[in-house]
């Protein structure tokens, strides 16, 4: 990967995340950039293969990769939010900086995202521009890998919208499935899909790129993930409470028994 692949894929993702900030304005709903984070990554993906591609297996593989996972992360969070009003974080933001939201939302939304992005899908540029013919050992556990990400993200969102369809369970606590192995299958999943990139980037010679799966890491269980929606979470729903101490807040493991539940499960 050369400075030119960063820079043309930066300016690109630049540039549509400014096109939705104006829309963003227009409609008033800064949350409409959630479903475009996927999308972007197959943006960079696209761009990275067809402009600077090495048109080869394992180019060509990771960019599929990559669309697969993006277009589905997109589209679930597109068809989640349609009809509904701005998510109560941008709307607590907008609450908190009054009229100066509109603009100040440029930076600390739309553009840190969009650095944020093209930072962290240094792998994908690195694994789509290689020119090896193969993926080799480290690849193919790159893509074992990818797929548990994979399926943790797809079953775990598609139990989730299935609970909440019932009417019946309005207000409960989803504790079965996936989401009685871990408080956020979801999270998990994404942390190892950008892990098995990382891998399929190594074997293409990107080691060197790891900085991109610890940023996700960091982001997904420190930050914008776990930690931001767990924030106020028991004191809106007391019964989740009881969910933190048996059941895991990252990585999947069987509930523990009344006897273990003295102290949370962190991770």
């Amino acid at each position: 990967m050369t400075p030119t692949v960063f820079f043309t894929c930066g300016v690109a993702v630049f540039l549509l995340l400014f096109v939705l900030w104006i829309v963003s304005v227009k409609i008033r709903d800064a949350s409409i950039i959630d479903p475009f984070w996927g999308f972007g990554f197959v943006v960079v993906a696209w761009i990275s293969y067809f402009r600077f591609g090495g048109a080869n297996f394992g180019s060509g593989l990771v960019t599929l990769l990559v669309t697969i996972w993006g277009l589905r992360l997109s589209g679930y969070l597109l068809w989640r939010n349609l009809g509904h009003e701005e998510d109560r974080r941008y709307a607590a933001m907008r609450e908190k900086r009054g009229n100066s939201f509109w603009w100040k939302s440029l930076f600390i939304v739309f553009l840190l995202q969009a650095l944020l992005l093209v930072v962290i899908s240094v792998p994908i540029q690195v694994a789509a521009t290689s020119t090896k013919t193969g993926i080799g050992w480290l690849g193919i556990v790159g893509c074992v890998v990818f797929a548990v990400g994979l399926f943790f993200e797809t079953v775990g969102d598609w139990q989730l919208a299935r609970f909440k369809s019932e009417p019946a369970n309005s207000g409960k606590i989803l504790d079965t499935g996936l989401w009685g192995l871990t408080r956020h299958p979801n999270y998990f999943g994404d942390f190892c899909v950008w892990w098995g990139l990382y891998l399929i980037a190594a074997a293409a010679g990107g080691w060197w790129t790891i900085f991109s799966p610890l940023l996700m890491s960091f982001l997904l269980m420190r930050v914008s993930g776990v930690k931001l929606l767990e924030s106020d979470i028991a004191e809106r729903r007391p019964e989740y409470r009881e969910y933190i101490r048996s059941t895991n807040a990252f990585f999947p493991g069987w509930k523990r028994t009344a006897a273990d539940r003295s102290t949370p499960q962190e991770w």
